[in-house]
């Protein structure tokens, strides 16, 4: 993925070049204060654009609507009143200053999901921001994912991550994939199963109980 950075401010600049930076599967084409300086050639190559609402000779939600590729478009800036008029102008988030690493990763990882799901491209690793780190996950290598309150920890064969999502966000991510609830805090990876015995699925040597409510589902997916 590629993006443009459309911002009149130089500190403002600096944090998301560097959330860019940072993340792998996004690149930066273009940092302009005004959006009268953008070639169009180029704003037609980038895929996102970040959008600063206050800016010099033209503001950005001016800009927004004399564009004429219809990219995807993430506004940054320090006021909530312009929420609405950004949203009927079809942007696809709102982010107000000063926002986390975290924030940013969240709304850029939903648009790079939106055009996978647009190409019919199974992607085969996901991305994921925890513990200030950026984790690469083949997605094959997932044994189990588990509800812990507010969060959901991956287990895969090499490692363990917890992060700030629910079951039913990654019951979503996976339904194109041989994954399946067996319990309400619990979707495995039917490929990684080494045996069911009585109301316990055993992923590689370790028991996962299987949810009354479940069961059927479970038993009538393995045996197809």
């Amino acid at each position: 993925m590629s993006c443009i950075i459309l911002e009149d401010e130089e500190s403002a600049q600096e944090v998301l070049q560097s959330y860019v930076d940072k993340t792998p599967f996004i690149e930066c084409l273009g940092v302009f204060e005004s959006g009268l300086d953008i070639p169009l050639k180029l704003l037609q190559k980038a895929d996102v654009l970040f959008l600063d609402i206050q800016l010099p000779e033209l503001t950005g939600l001016s800009f927004l609507k004399t564009i004429p590729i219809p990219q995807k478009v993430i506004v940054t800036t320090a006021y909530k009143n312009y929420a609405i008029e950004a949203f009927e102008e079809a942007v696809t988030d709102y982010l107000l200053k000063p926002f986390s690493y975290e924030r940013f990763f969240k709304a850029i990882t939903r648009i790079r999901n939106q055009q996978l799901a647009y190409k019919k491209v199974q992607p085969k690793e996901l991305f994921l921001y925890a513990d200030k780190t950026i984790y690469k996950i083949d997605i094959d290598e997932i044994l189990y994912v588990k509800a812990e309150i507010d969060y959901v920890k991956i287990v895969t064969t090499a490692k363990k991550i917890l992060i700030l999502d629910s079951l039913k966000n990654w019951k979503e991510k996976l339904l194109d994939f041989r994954f399946i609830q067996v319990h309400r805090s619990y979707i495995v990876n039917i490929s990684k199963i080494s045996k069911v015995y009585g109301n316990l699925v055993y992923i590689d040597k370790e028991p996962i109980a299987i949810g009354k409510k479940f069961k059927s589902q479970f038993l009538k997916e393995i045996n197809h």
